[in-house]
């Protein structure tokens, strides 16, 4: 089979555009199909019952939505730009990434661009196009749907890190590239879960075994229906989840996949090798990613009396942690209030609205976290990650001054602005 570098360039990259532009429809069709409140705009879902039959063209990416423009009396005088953007972006957006990616050597420090360096890159840094153009698209659709109805389905999150982790176990680099130097040893690693430090062999005995269980055992019950938990009491709660797990159906299907993932887990921790090490960093990528912004929540919920962000935010980031690792999660989720003034900004000038949900912070953060990875990474947080067990009390310190902040805030609300 010949090699995709064999395939001239221009070929490759008009082939990804009209890629780019199939995908950008499929956005748009889970976008409005997968939404909790299903809206008949979407080509490929029932019309509206006011609407004329649809044709054939109205699913061609990009000029159906000109035709459907006919419908606007029935969905609003703009309804089709938005669709139209996020194809036309996904279609000069697919080749940009590919280039960047395969073609400049973006991901790799600047002395490591080098055409035979590239050409060595190239395998890796077109398995990272494929996971990553993955990732891309399920951010996308959780981004919009976020938008709409500042909630993200489950059924985003869930498959989407059940795929991230079986791109993990696969025979391939699917994590970053990291510049490392251990002692004598100076060059380019996959960014594991155990960058900056060297892999120590004993993540392949039991005690790595045991905290991938734990970790998948802790998603698992994440996913599942947690609201009369701690509500009544720790033993009503107990018996509240038990209850709910006998006549919930979504309950037995997240037990079934418990069991079966814990099976799972196990075969390929017994396979070991590079399999096992994607994978255990797939899962503390998914641990330390959901963790964060669950711990965040938690805080920022307790110091402002309220909830301050939803549920979907935290599986979205698990999500996130489980497709690029620890590091970059961290990075995103760090860069995320950078990227949330550009997009109250737009999203002010466009619905005069000056909220925005908490999601698409997320995935524009990890957006920027990926394309800058050399600069974030490598050259910034790599230096502070080295502090080892520091950095982790730093964390905890800023979680505990982030909720005496809230709630000193929260008072001065509730003073300045309480009725009287």
């Amino acid at each position: 089979m010949p090699s995709i570098d064999a395939i001239d360039l221009t070929t490759r990259f008009i082939a990804l555009a009209v890629l780019g532009s199939i995908v950008g429809g499929f956005c748009n069709y889970a976008i409005y199909g997968w939404a909790y409140f299903h809206r008949p705009i979407s080509p490929w879902a029932p019309p509206h019952p006011n609407a004329a039959p649809r044709r054939w063209c109205d699913r061609l990416p990009i000029i159906g939505w000109l035709s459907l423009r006919r419908e606007s009396p029935l969905h609003g005088p703009a309804f089709w730009i938005r669709p139209v953007l996020i194809e036309l972006g996904c279609c000069i957006g697919f080749p940009l990434m590919y280039w960047y990616y395969t073609q400049s050597g973006g991901l790799l420090p600047p002395e490591y661009r080098t055409a035979a360096r590239l050409e060595y890159f190239s395998p890796w840094a077109h398995a990272l196009f494929v996971v990553h153009g993955v990732l891309l698209t399920l951010m996308i659709v959780a981004t919009f749907i976020d938008f709409d109805e500042q909630t993200i389905p489950d059924l985003i999150t869930l498959p989407g890190t059940l795929l991230a982790l079986v791109f993990a176990c696969l025979p391939w680099h699917s994590f970053l590239p990291a510049a490392v130097r251990w002692g004598d040893l100076a060059g380019i690693s996959e960014t594991s879960f155990n960058v900056p430090w060297p892999y120590d062999d004993g993540w392949s005995g039991r005690s790595g075994l045991w905290l991938a269980l734990a970790i998948w055992a802790a998603w698992i019950f994440a996913m599942a229906d947690r609201r009369l938990i701690l509500r009544h009491g720790l033993r009503r709660a107990i018996g509240y989840f038990c209850h709910g797990i006998r006549r919930r159906r979504s309950s037995k299907w997240l037990l079934a996949m418990g069991l079966v993932g814990s099976g799972g887990v196990i075969a390929v921790w017994w396979l070991g090798g590079d399999s096992w090490r994607g994978l255990l960093s797939s899962l503390i990528g998914l641990a330390v990613g959901g963790g964060t912004v669950w711990a965040v929540r938690i805080v920022a919920s307790l110091a402002m009396g309220q909830e301050a962000m939803g549920f979907g935010d935290v599986t979205l980031m698990a999500m996130i942690g489980a497709f690029v690792g620890w590091q970059a999660a961290i990075a995103g989720f760090f860069l995320a209030p950078i990227a949330a003034i550009l997009i109250v900004l737009i999203q002010y000038a466009v619905t005069r609205q000056p909220a925005v949900p908490f999601g698409p912070y997320l995935c524009a953060g990890t957006v920027i976290a990926v394309s800058a990875w050399n600069a974030v990474w490598n050259d910034t947080l790599s230096l502070y990650a080295e502090m080892g067990s520091l950095v982790l009390v730093i964390l905890l310190a800023a979680l505990l001054a982030m909720g005496a902040m809230l709630t000193i805030w929260g008072r001065i609300k509730r003073a300045l602005f309480a009725p009287h």
